[in-house]
């Protein structure tokens, strides 16, 4: 038997990261001091869960 997603469940997670990287480019053009750690925290999401999956890929791979 087939698991059928919906397309909310699909684009859930990348519609999140495309809001909380807009903020963070927002927030890192807006100003300074606790502009910058919002800004910093937003736009390493990305990256970091990029990393997350690779390893976790080569891990179960391996």
């Amino acid at each position: 038997m087939q698991n059928h997603k919906t397309l909310w469940q699909i684009f859930a997670a990348p519609i999140l990261i495309g809001v909380l990287s807009s903020i963070g480019l927002i927030a890192a053009l807006v100003g300074d001091g606790w502009w910058d750690g919002i800004s910093w925290l937003t736009l390493a999401l990305p990256v970091l869960l990029y990393f997350f999956f690779v390893l976790r890929r080569r891990r179960v791979n391996s």
